[in-house]
């Protein structure tokens, strides 16, 4: 549904994207993930027509962005990180407004579908300077569901609004997968985690890593760490007999216990429950760390902060 084939984009010669290529399937949410200034907006800038690439690639439902660019931007709806709004319209004819400019057919039911997808049917009359900000972004959604394109593009949905409007406008974008393919740009690593089905890694103008989150845990750290309480010991002497466990890179004191840290390729398992039997301590919990997606895209900066 999108095709990104060695796309790049120069501002002089400052390079914000550098021969970037991947995929996004039907129905699938795609996540970009990257730090401010990363190359997130410039991509789905290029991908929704708003500027053309320096050089290579991208289509959107077949349609070449710069060779068939009215017919690409047919497909898409676009949500920008600052979506343009009009406060003295109520939300029905903001929502029209835009079903026109897109030569929607049939206006009114567009409306009221889009409207209804986001929840804010009981407010079509409200004046859009009236809404809080989370309702300002559903309606930024409407606008880009009303002519119902296949494609749809949110670039940070979520920033600036309070907690519970993020869970809302996050459920949104799940159920927006039934219909459409997503993509989905944010600097929010737990967001990514809860909202994605795959995830692009973006620093630095180029894509370091792209897959499923459980993918890139297993690639980048294939064994968990563990978490380990035990007794029978005093601090010194526990943190003396965990750090000889074989395998162990270091520990990290945490809580009542303690992190192993596993040197690469090594399953602590066995070998601590050996140790911890040997040296006579209680043990009271062991259970695996899970990576999370934050300790993912951390790992892969610092790499390639060090090239």
């Amino acid at each position: 549904m999108i095709e990104v084939k060695n796309l790049t984009k120069q501002y002089g010669t400052f390079t914000a994207i550098d021969h970037i290529s991947f995929e996004a399937k039907p129905g699938e949410i795609l996540g970009i993930l990257g730090p401010n200034g990363a190359g997130k907006t410039t991509t789905m800038r290029i991908l929704t027509g708003y500027m053309p690439p320096t050089s290579g690639q991208a289509t959107i439902a077949g349609y070449d962005v710069v060779q068939d660019s009215f017919k690409a931007r047919q497909h898409v709806g676009y949500m920008p990180e600052r979506v343009p709004l009009y406060p003295d319209m109520t939300v029905q004819e903001y929502v029209a407004f835009w079903a026109r400019l897109r030569g929607v057919s049939n206006v009114k039911k567009q409306v009221d579908a889009a409207l209804e997808r986001v929840q804010l049917k009981e407010r079509r009359h409200s004046l859009v300077r009236n809404l809080s900000k989370g309702l300002k972004q559903r309606l930024g959604l409407a606008q880009a569901l009303v002519h119902n394109p296949p494609v749809i593009i949110l670039d940070e949905p979520t920033i600036g609004i309070d907690p519970k409007q993020v869970i809302e406008v996050r459920q949104s974008v799940r159920d927006l997968a039934h219909d459409h393919t997503v993509l989905f740009s944010t600097h929010i690593l737990s967001e990514a985690e809860q909202v994605c089905d795959r995830v692009l890694i973006i620093n630095q103008g180029r894509i370091v890593a792209q897959g499923k989150p459980e993918e890139l845990r297993q690639q980048l750290h294939p064994m968990d760490d563990i978490y380990i309480h035990v007794s029978g010991a005093g601090k010194e002497k526990t943190e003396r007999i965990l750090k000889s466990i074989i395998g162990v890179d270091h520990i990290e004191a945490r809580g009542a216990g303690y992190i192993l840290y596993a040197k690469p390729g090594v399953d602590l398992r066995p070998h601590t429950l050996k140790t911890i039997t040997q040296e006579g301590l209680n043990l009271l919990e062991m259970r695996p760390v899970a990576v999370t997606l934050e300790d993912i895209f951390l790992q892969i900066v610092e790499k390639e902060g060090e090239k």
